[in-house]
């Protein structure tokens, strides 16, 4: 019985074994040379040497931001600046430094936002020692869940967004089946677990990447926001 049980066992893990080896290895990429630079199998959005002209107004004109000493400098009336790459699931990084405005408070500082697929927001603001409504501080889904902490930058200086985004799902009506979800790490810290996404808006289409302009109100004040080191790497 001894032996008849052993042989089993045996033949147990050489077919787990074999099951093993029938699974595909995984794809090789090569991680970026520094810690911010895209990875091999990145679509690098913006970087040093790339200029704007991936980007472009709402209206499809080229982009009013500029490329200055290798950053993007999107300056208030310049209207947001859109990708003219378009994705579903992805991996995001991207830099920012918000300007200080010590005369302003609330929504009035350095503000702009990350707007997935051009629908959801990911709020950029100087949340450093300025407190204003939960769902509109600096790593919030905007309007929809606030950060877990406030894991702000002083302004000026360059903070970090890592974002995993999972657009929604739909039927062949077009018709949302499954909510998405986006994770957000604000300068290495997690802000947004797993979020499920709430705004329909625009159905499960691929879209842009938007970096708002923060502009579209009286008495805007005039900001300029940097940024740099925008890819993104495809998930679907």
């Amino acid at each position: 019985m001894k032996s008849t049980a052993l042989l089993l066992l045996l033949g147990t893990l050489l077919l787990l074994g074999q099951q093993k080896k029938e699974l595909p290895q995984p794809r090789a990429v090569t991680p970026g040379a520094l810690p911010g630079a895209p990875p091999s199998d990145a679509i690098v959005l913006f970087s040093a040497g790339t200029g704007v002209d991936g980007w472009t107004k709402p209206d499809g004109s080229p982009t009013g931001c500029r490329a200055d000493n290798n950053l993007m400098i999107c300056a208030t009336g310049a209207k947001d600046a859109i990708s003219k790459v378009k994705y579903g699931a992805v991996q995001m990084h991207l830099e920012f430094a918000p300007p200080l405005m010590a005369d302003q408070k609330g929504q009035l500082r350095g503000n702009s936002g990350v707007y997935l697929q051009g629908r959801y927001e990911v709020q950029i603001l100087d949340s450093f020692e300025n407190p204003t409504y939960a769902d509109g501080a600096l790593g919030a889904v905007y309007g929809e869940s606030a950060p877990l902490v406030n894991a702000a930058r002083r302004p000026g200086e360059w903070q970090t967004y890592d974002i995993v985004f999972h657009p929604h799902k739909c039927d062949a009506d077009g018709k949302v089946t499954e909510m998405g979800s986006v994770t957000v790490i604000l300068n290495g810290v997690l802000v947004q677990d797993h979020h499920r996404i709430q705004n329909t808006k625009g159905g499960c289409s691929d879209g842009p990447l938007l970096l708002q302009d923060h502009s579209g109100f009286k008495g805007a004040p005039h900001t300029e926001m940097k940024f740099r080191n925008i890819w993104i790497r495809r998930l679907d």
